[in-house]
């Protein structure tokens, strides 16, 4: 029996056939997504109860984040295969990350803001300088963590893969199933977690929600993934760079343009496609290459669409559960804890598809293509916005109604026995309250006006679920009274759990298919440039929800909603279209009869050279 630990041809340490070196990438992993989701889990609360913005300009910062965040692997992508490799580019830019981090955590410390330690952040006029510093200071850590977790996401799964050598490639297929459930794993826990440590107390001089402890955890198990990660540092197996083959790809794309371009007049005959241009300067291979990764980037346009909605988890949905009662009997569940659903669906649901539908499918013989199972992918994610749109209006049906913006509103409670006449001054609605009876006003009421108001004055909030205090005023008493003046949230966010489970189904038929997709498409030495055209999907997506949500100046929540779903049931109409027309190709049979076309070449230009291969292979 032999040991379980030995050592690989290149005298590497391996453990059940598995390079040692990929543990430490594993667990760098999980730490970091744990990081990252953690902190995104309560970043739009931390928005609007911290830092007082309301929901529209926090659901805009949100997805200005994640748009960032999958911007920025452009960037690492560069830097690794062009500048510093990727295990010098992931120590760097972890350090980037975990600085980051930590800023987050420092711009949340309640005492920072709550001058008069009356246990709740200041109401800070918009210029002043410290509520500036601290909008200030958590965009600096926003943007130093999109920097960082986007800079290391091409290279850490690549990484991983550089690991394992050309004879275990089902070890290697293993490591990304373990890779991904790493991931999986550390966003589930991480979101379980932070909600919990968010709604915590905790505070110096005053008491407050612990966003420098839901911050402060994912900044700690981000500097421990750095960390891991530099221990395996003797192990790993570490290519150098050998140059971007995006920027090859991009320079032959802007010459065949170029060329193109001088030479539009008719004396030039046309060429069988426009990248064909480039064979001036460029190699037939590369030239193949790229039309291969263009057709698949073509097809790309309309997914976008699907992230719009699918991100609007951590933003719109999570907004939406603030206004749901979280009683799961022995649990309370924090809104934006109900994220969880959507890891948990996905471990379950992953294996349960591949085992049970597909084959299912295939046995009834549907041919559920790729492209197809994208497009029901799509359809999905617009039908969980439906179902979202059905609890929003059941939502709005027990929410108390507050003043517009330019109004103002008066409850007139009469807690005597006889009726109370109310007079507003200067020339507005006089009325009369009945005894234990309440009415409502809204009105503009200017600076200047004057009212008198008999018997209660209201201290009015906008703050739902809230219970009040009056002030009962008589001729020389004045007692403080304690009413419940809002009932409790009524709709439980089980409602919300429909709705999960639909986009979840959506993301396992159209994330999971789409990368199997694009790697299948993709020549052997351009994968990671359909890597980044897919994470660069996702940015847009994000950029999306801000041109819509801005534009679109809905006041109704369920509208919105429907309006998203609207738009990704267009677009998967036009997808449907693309995908009917789309031809696929077998990029290693291109590969090889570009192989085959190179030889030939060289055996017409050396003909002796034909002639000493067969010598040698006779002789062996």
């Amino acid at each position: 029996m032999g040991s379980l630990r030995s050592e690989n041809q290149e005298g590497k340490l391996s453990c059940f056939g598995y390079p040692l070196s990929i543990f430490f990438i594993v667990i760098n992993e999980f730490c970091e997504r744990f990081s990252y989701y953690g902190m995104r889990a309560v970043l739009v609360l931390y928005f609007k109860y911290f830092l007082r913005w309301d929901d529209n300009f926090s659901t805009a910062i949100y997805h200005t984040f994640v748009a960032l965040c999958y911007l920025t692997p452009i960037l690492g992508a560069l830097i690794a295969d062009s500048w510093l490799g990727k295990f010098k580019t992931i120590v760097s830019l972890s350090i980037v990350y975990t600085i980051g981090q930590a800023v987050m955590a420092v711009s949340s410390i309640n005492d920072m803001t709550d001058q008069n330690r009356d246990g709740n952040p200041d109401n800070i006029a918009v210029g002043d300088n410290l509520r500036l510093k601290m909008i200030a200071l958590s965009m600096t850590g926003l943007i130093l963590i999109a920097l960082g977790t986007g800079g290391i996401k091409p290279c850490v799964s690549a990484f991983g893969g550089d690991q394992f050598e050309e004879h275990q490639e089902k070890q290697r297929s293993r490591f990304f199933s373990i890779f991904y459930l790493s991931i999986n794993a550390g966003s589930l826990i991480s979101t379980i977690i932070t909600p919990i440590l968010r709604a915590q107390e905790c505070g110096i001089h005053s008491r407050q929600q612990c966003y420098p402890l839901a911050f402060g955890v994912p900044a700690a198990l981000m500097a421990v993934s750095l960390i891991v990660f530099i221990a395996g540092s003797g192990m790993y197996r570490k290519v150098q760079p050998q140059g971007n083959i995006m920027v090859q790809v991009c320079k032959c794309i802007g010459f065949a343009i170029k060329n193109r371009f001088r030479h539009r007049s008719k004396e030039y005959p046309k060429r069988e496609h426009w990248l064909d241009w480039a064979s001036e300067k460029y190699d037939k291979r590369l030239i193949a290459q790229t039309k291969m990764v263009l057709k698949v980037l073509f097809l790309y346009i309309p997914l976008p669409m699907f992230w719009a909605l699918f991100d609007q988890q951590g933003s719109r949905w999570t907004l939406q559960a603030t206004t749901m009662d979280g009683d799961f009997g022995a649990l309370q569940i924090q809104p934006d804890q109900m994220q969880t659903v959507n890891p948990i669906l996905i471990i379950i649901m992953v294996p349960v598809v591949d085992a049970v539908i597909y084959p299912l499918i295939q046995k009834c013989k549907i041919n559920f293509t790729p492209l197809r199972k994208i497009t029901v992918g799509m359809f999905l994610a617009g039908l969980a916005f439906i179902a979202a749109a059905l609890v929003q209006v059941q939502i709005d049906k027990t929410l108390p109604v507050f003043p517009a913006a330019g109004q103002t509103q008066i409850r007139i409670i009469n807690l005597g026995n006889s009726n109370a006449d109310v007079t507003f001054l200067p020339d507005l609605q006089n009325m009369t309250v009945l005894p234990m009876e309440s009415n409502f006003m809204y009105d503009y009421i200017d600076d200047t006006a004057l009212f008198r108001i008999p018997l209660v004055y209201r201290i009015f909030t906008t703050v739902p679920n809230a219970s009040f205090f009056y002030f009962q005023c008589s001729e020389d008493v004045t007692q403080l009274r304690y009413v419940e003046d809002i009932q409790p949230n009524t709709v439980h966010m089980a409602w919300q759990i429909p709705q999960y489970f639909l986009l979840t189904c959506g993301e396992v038929v159209f994330s999971v298919t789409g990368l199997e997709f694009s790697y299948s498409q993709a020549p052997s030495n351009m994968k990671s440039v359909l890597q980044a055209g897919w994470l660069l999907t996702v940015a847009v997506g994000n950029i999306i929800v801000l041109i819509v949500a801005g534009a679109s100046k809905l006041s109704e929540q369920w509208a919105e909603y429907v309006l998203f779903a609207a738009l990704l049931f267009v677009v998967c109409i036009i997808f449907a279209v693309m995908a009917y027309f789309y031809t696929y190709t077998d990029p290693s049979e291109v590969e090889a009869q570009l192989d085959e076309e190179e030889k030939k070449k060289q055996i017409k230009q050396d003909p002796d050279l034909y002639g000493k291969e067969s010598e040698a292979v006779s002789r062996m």
